[in-house]
């Protein structure tokens, strides 16, 4: 479909804020008007809760609904609010929100609005409605449209690693694969994109690529498809290593990087023991198991890695120490049953792999890798390099509670000597 075009009608002129606000609602709640609501930065002195926000309305089966997406540094969360009181309350706390920009596309025109104290900026043009709209003029509200892909389906990768078919389609039984390859691509383009920016990552060349490892590869398929991206979409010259105890691995790997043109390198050795020179500057360990997610952590901060990913997996260490350890007052209602130690094992494991990691210099965020009905493995740890190692303080603090009070010694800290 062609994209809407716009025809200046009015001047940008100064309203009060909140009167201007309150004309951009009506437009919101009205699906018949609505073509899509994008909110946006962020007033001076100001914090919104969301980086970005974005309204549409779709028609499901329950009925035309409202649909909210909201985004922060790494990742979208969608939800859908049923016409009337719901939709009407999500809309007035976005209001609320002390956002710059606002940007509301009707059926006939586009109105924006800078927030700036009391007034807002605001400019009205006119809109030629195609694309968004369907053949008789009516919004389209289409729940289905195709979603944009960093790597289309037919992507030559997805095809020698198996994931697509000879017609370019994801296969059925890999389609899970496919939404984990994707997600894992936005993490690593955002965390890549920020780092760079705010140089705590330096801008590769070609003569001097962006060195990543990829600790536990496996058959490295976020090996390959990050190499594709970063070179192919984002153009970033990279060097991938990918490393695992498999000897067999690394001659599969091998023999795809031919087979896709690709200049990597497959290492055969343990996440603890593998020595890399030069060191790298971004390391992935996505689902290693347990303690190996420590010893890539480990590593990284030996190498002085500026950008660290990693996707645990298997917290076996803590949950074996909380088994063994009297469970301190009054706590002991989720140590009880075994599925409520199981998790409260995980998260007490990445938070004090956080707080370590902090320790050691890094900012690091905890996030949604995946969502949590296509894997239970959907936990990451982002952590970036902006400083030196902190010797004290109230992360050294918080961490020595938190160790002391349940007893547990974490393999992180063994590893770093912390």
């Amino acid at each position: 479909m062609s994209q809407p075009t716009t025809q200046p009608t009015t001047q940008p002129t100064t309203q009060p804020l909140l009167r201007e606000l309150n004309r951009l609602r009506s437009y919101i709640l009205d699906p018949k008007v609505l073509v899509k609501a994008v909110a946006s930065g962020r007033q001076k002195g100001e914090q919104p809760t969301w980086r970005r926000v974005e309204m549409r309305y779709v028609d499901l089966k329950a009925g035309t609904h409202l649909q909210i997406t909201t985004y922060d540094q790494t990742q979208a969360f969608t939800d859908n609010h049923a016409v009337g009181d719901a939709a009407r309350d999500a809309v007035d706390a976005l209001l609320d929100e002390p956002f710059a920009d606002w940007h509301v596309d009707t059926a006939t025109q586009s109105h924006q609005l800078r927030a700036k104290k009391l007034e807002a900026t605001v400019r009205t043009t006119d809109r030629v409605a195609t694309g968004s709209t369907t053949g008789d003029g009516e919004v389209d509200r289409r729940h289905d449209k195709p979603k944009q892909r960093l790597l289309p389906e037919n992507d030559p990768v997805f095809l020698v690693l198996g994931i697509s078919d000879d017609e370019g389609r994801i296969k059925p039984s890999r389609q899970a694969k496919y939404r984990q390859v994707e997600e894992f691509l936005r993490l690593l383009d955002s965390s890549i994109t920020e780092a760079i920016e705010k140089k705590h990552l330096r801008r590769p060349t070609v003569e001097d690529p962006l060195r990543i490892v990829d600790l536990g590869c496996g058959n490295a398929y976020l090996t390959f498809a990050a190499e594709r991206y970063l070179t192919g979409v984002r153009k970033l010259p990279v060097r991938l290593t990918g490393v695992d105890v498999k000897e067999q691995s690394a001659e599969h790997n091998s023999s795809v990087a031919a087979e896709l043109g690709v200049e990597a390198d497959f290492v055969v050795g343990t996440i603890g023991g593998v020595a890399l020179d030069p060191a790298p500057e971004v390391v992935l360990a996505l689902h290693a198991c347990d303690t190996a997610t420590d010893e890539a952590l480990a590593q990284a901060v030996g190498w002085g890695a500026q950008l660290v990913l990693a996707a645990p997996c298997c917290h076996h260490d803590i949950a074996a120490q909380l088994r063994r350890t009297p469970t301190p007052s009054p706590y002991a209602m989720l140590t009880r049953h075994g599925i409520l130690r199981e998790r409260l094992a995980d998260t007490l494991t990445d938070g004090l792999r956080a707080s370590l990691m902090r320790l050691q210099g890094y900012r690091v965020d905890v996030v949604q890798f995946v969502e949590s009905q296509h894997t239970p493995r959907n936990t990451m740890l982002r952590a970036t390099r902006t400083g030196g190692p902190v010797k004290g303080g109230s992360v050294r603090k918080e961490y020595d509670e938190m160790v002391a009070t349940w007893g547990i010694n974490p393999k992180l800290a063994e590893l770093l000597d912390v």
